[in-house]
């Protein structure tokens, strides 16, 4: 940790948490995030080696404790570290009303995946299993097709073909989506705009924007 050699809290916080990446980890860990591929999943971008890296500061600073489960690593927030909830929730809800922009080294259709997978509302999709295939056209093949499989309470994304009927497929474009996922724009509109269009039956099309809904961060109001 670098030191900033002034006795302000906000200089002697940022000793700890002003490195590149620390806040996202944090951000994977209060997501529910316990397990080391379940937190690069989170910060793909990231090296293994340096995430084993913030993680050990994290962990000698008092924000994460790591413990043993059946054989495995896990790592989860002390106090101090769960009181960082409040800051990150203000960093995001800063950076949607103030730094709208994404450009496309912004854009990672893993990491969107990933997002979805944890927040969907599952209460909303048929009880029975139910499987929409995604298709980007603005991303490299190897990453342009998604099958998203809900069963009950439980949720997989896949980037291969998982076997299941597929109750309807959506083209659109990953910034698209993305900018829907964060509440830039709406469903309802980017589907009138051909933006997203659906194929399958009706009452799927009717329902998927309730399906798949928004993230959290969709609340927070835009400035005029």
């Amino acid at each position: 940790m670098s030191a900033y050699g002034q006795f302000c809290p906000v200089a002697k916080a940022m000793e700890v948490l002003d490195e590149r990446w620390t806040l996202l980890v944090v951000r994977e860990l209060l997501y529910g995030s316990t397990h080391f591929n379940e937190l690069r999943r989170g910060v793909p971008k990231m090296s293994p080696a340096l995430l084993t890296k913030r993680l050990r500061t994290l962990e000698r600073a008092g924000v994460v404790r790591r413990t043993e489960r059946a054989g495995r690593s896990a790592y989860t927030l002390t106090e101090s570290g769960r009181e960082l909830s409040s800051i990150v929730n203000a960093l995001g809800a800063w950076g949607v009303r103030w730094i709208g922009e994404l450009g496309a080294q912004d854009l990672d259709p893993h990491l969107l995946m990933w997002d979805m997978k944890r927040k969907l509302p599952v209460s909303e999709w048929p009880r029975s299993r139910t499987v929409i295939a995604l298709r980007f056209d603005d991303v490299a093949d190897r990453v342009a097709r998604w099958w998203v499989c809900v069963n009950g309470t439980d949720v997989d994304v896949c980037d291969y073909d998982p076997g299941f009927e597929v109750s309807a497929t959506v083209h659109t474009t990953l910034q698209t989506l993305t900018r829907i996922w964060r509440g830039d724009r709406h469903w309802n509109e980017a589907i009138r705009a051909d933006d997203v269009t659906v194929d399958g039956p009706s009452h799927v099309r009717r329902h998927l924007p309730t399906w798949f809904g928004q993230s959290e961060v969709a609340l927070i109001p835009r400035p005029a």
